[in-house]
């Protein structure tokens, strides 16, 4: 139920930097100044998405924080942004990396199924191209969107693994969780230059 809330929470504070960040601009277009707002709108949008894009990343390691060590959602926001302090660009680049990978695996795999569902739709695949999905029934949307289903069940455990292990090797970085790892397993005399169960 946290987690929830922590999902709920974030994607509030996303829609409302973006709506902060367009409102001048539609203000300034309902005035009655078109050219002027739309730029500006346009302008503030992307500016709120750059600052949203910062925020979310700062925040990512907040579900492995909220669930691996029992706190609230505040908490584990603010945990968050303590391990990701200094680490932005590192964290954004291996996120994005793992979403890129993870978008790539479900395209692959909803790809034959698009063309599943194009074979058994009335007009076949070549219909289907030749329609350029202009008239699309639900033989297809059913099937389609079960390989859309496929590919998010594969993919997600990706992400989601990706954002835990991102959070473990931060805190191995900042506050020697490798240490009090193996002094739980029993392992003695760990630390730089020993080896482990020596």
């Amino acid at each position: 139920m946290k987690l929830f809330g922590l999902i709920c929470l974030l994607l509030l504070i996303t829609a409302g930097i973006v709506t902060l960040g367009a409102l001048p601009g539609l203000l300034v277009t309902v005035a009655g100044g078109a050219e002027a707002g739309v730029a500006l709108t346009f302008l503030g949008v992307i500016g709120a998405g750059v600052a949203a894009l910062w925020l979310m990343i700062r925040f990512s390691l907040s579900s492995p924080a909220l669930m691996l060590e029992k706190q609230g959602i505040v908490k584990a926001m603010s945990r968050s942004a303590k391990l990701v302090r200094g680490s932005w660009w590192r964290v954004f680049g291996i996120q994005l990396l793992a979403t890129i990978i993870a978008n790539v695996v479900a395209s692959i795999i909803v790809i034959p199924f698009t063309f599943l569902a194009a074979a058994l739709s009335g007009d076949g695949v070549t219909g289907f191209l030749d329609s350029a999905g202009g008239d699309i029934g639900w033989t297809f949307l059913v099937i389609s969107g079960i390989g859309s289903v496929i590919g998010s069940m594969i993919t997600f455990p990706i992400t989601a693994g990706v954002t835990v292990l991102l959070y473990i090797d931060q805190r191995i970085r900042r506050e020697a969780l490798d240490l009090e790892l193996a002094r739980a397993a029993g392992v003695r005399d760990h630390g730089p230059g020993t080896t482990p169960g020596g």
